[in-house]
């Protein structure tokens, strides 16, 4: 008997899957404790739009992740911060005061852990880092450091 299932099921597959087990299994166990519902017309329609609905959602979110992206990449976010002679910086500019720049000096806004910098800026100068905004699309942002 084929059926959708409702939850995730260990050794069967996951929400929302078509599946083909045995009668009994189905009858005795899956239906009645609503863990899955019986392939007929009606949930196959009702499935169908919610696969339909999940990939129109994810491909607007590839779209708008794609228009940030390219934004983005026109701007340059330009900080300041006390450096010693050598030109090191007294601490670190963090992803957090990217973020906050970035959404100060251009209105763009992208959360903090998007930005991949493991130990932050630590000197003056011109930095490229690399944005990671939705998981196949990655940016680059340009940030210019300044000592005060």
């Amino acid at each position: 008997m084929k059926v959708i299932l409702n939850q995730d099921i260990k050794g069967q597959g996951k929400k929302g899957q078509l599946v083909e087990v045995s009668d009994g299994y189905a009858r005795n166990y899956l239906l009645p404790k609503k863990l899955a519902s019986e392939a007929n017309n009606t949930n196959m329609n009702i499935l169908h739009g919610k696969n339909d609905a999940k990939a129109y959602h994810q491909q607007m979110a590839l779209e708008e992740a794609l228009a940030q992206k390219e934004k983005m990449e026109k701007v340059e976010v330009l900080l300041s911060a006390k450096a010693g002679e050598n030109g090191k910086l007294f601490g670190s500019i963090t992803s957090k005061d990217v973020a906050e720049a970035l959404t100060m000096q251009h209105h763009i806004k992208i959360d903090k852990k998007k930005f991949v910098m493991p130990d932050g800026i630590k000197v003056l100068g011109t930095s490229d880092i690399e944005v990671k905004i939705y998981p196949s699309v990655v940016g680059h942002l340009k940030v210019t450091v300044t000592q005060e």
